[in-house]
Parts: structure tokens; C-alpha cells; sequence
């Protein structure tokens, strides 16, 4: 396995939406592993393909304390969406960044798992939110883009001061 580069906001492969994987194979499997790896050497919840430059529509969660409950999804779809919770969001795209984003309290999704099999999934909660932010990524959406201009317009004067300091 290894550790992928994150990609950081405002960097524009971010806008990029991710194509469906076709088949899953080693290569897919890989990818996962490495994000999985990534993902918590980061220490993040959850990782879209999208965030390491890979524009297939993969994403890996692991909400669990104990940080070993790797959930992977292949084509993820949100098929429901229901409710709304409002709750402080972060992104390791975004580092040091954290806002309030509304979104649905619970949601269903359809995904294929490693093995190509198809799988559904209810959640509500923590890991709803995180696969409503990854799928977010994979169609080239970082959860910024869900605040205010303003907003929108500190984060990336702050983003580029930071990147200006540890150039």
C-alpha cells in the first residue's frame, strides 16, 4: 500500500466529476487500499477518489472509534434522502478549515462493494453526512461550495496565506 498526495482546495481537479468504475479489479482494489491508508494516516473519516486526483467514482469511510471498520463504496448513488441536521464539517482538502453545512439526516445509497456486488445501505448520523460529503467530492463539489461567497472568498485568502508561510 501506499500513501496518496491529498489534493488542496481551491486546486481545480477538485471541480472534476468522476467518471463510474466499469469493473472492479486490482487496480480498484488498490486504489481503495491506498486510500484507506491515506485516509487515516490523514486521520479523516472518509476520502473520495477525487481528493487523490483519481476521477473514478470510489470513496472509503470509517466513522468507528476504533478507527477499523474501513467501509468502501464503488459508484456510490444516494436513492433517498430524508430530514435535516446542521453540524460542523471539515475536509482534508480543506486542512483547518471547519463550518456549519446542513444536510440530510438520514440517506439510503446504492454502491458496489470490492467484489462487484451490489449493496444498499441505510445510515443517519455521522456517516450519513460523510457519504453525503464524498459523493459531494466525486461530483466535484468541496463542502466550501456550500457556503456563503464571503465565506467562501476567507477560506481561500486563508488557504493561500497558509500555503504562502509554509512555501
Amino acid at each position: 500500500m501506499a500513501l496518496l498526495p491529498i489534493l488542496r482546495f481551491p486546486d481545480p481537479r477538485l471541480k472534476k466529476i468522476a467518471i463510474p468504475v466499469s469493473r472492479i479489479d486490482d487496480t480498484i482494489r488498490k486504489l481503495a487500499a491506498d486510500m484507506g491508508e491515506t485516509m487515516y494516516e490523514a486521520s479523516g473519516i472518509g476520502l473520495a477518489a477525487t481528493q487523490v486526483d483519481v476521477h473514478r467514482r470510489v470513496v472509503v469511510i470509517d466513522v468507528s472509534e476504533e478507527r477499523n471498520e474501513l467501509r468502501v463504496f464503488i459508484n456510490p448513488r444516494l436513492t433517498c434522502c430524508e430530514g435535516l441536521q446542521s453540524g460542523e464539517e471539515g475536509c482534508l482538502s480543506v486542512p483547518g478549515i471547519y463550518d456549519k453545512v446542513e444536510r440530510a439526516e438520514r440517506v439510503a445509497v446504492d454502491y458496489l462493494d470490492l467484489d462487484s456486488q451490489p449493496q444498499s445501505l441505510l445510515a443517519e448520523g455521522l456517516l450519513a453526512v460523510c457519504i453525503q460529503h464524498e459523493i459531494d467530492h466525486l461530483d466535484g463539489k468541496v463542502f466550501v461550495d456550500r457556503l456563503s461567497q464571503l465565506k467562501q472568498s476567507r477560506i481561500r485568502a486563508k488557504l493561500t496565506k497558509q500555503a504562502k508561510v509554509t512555501a
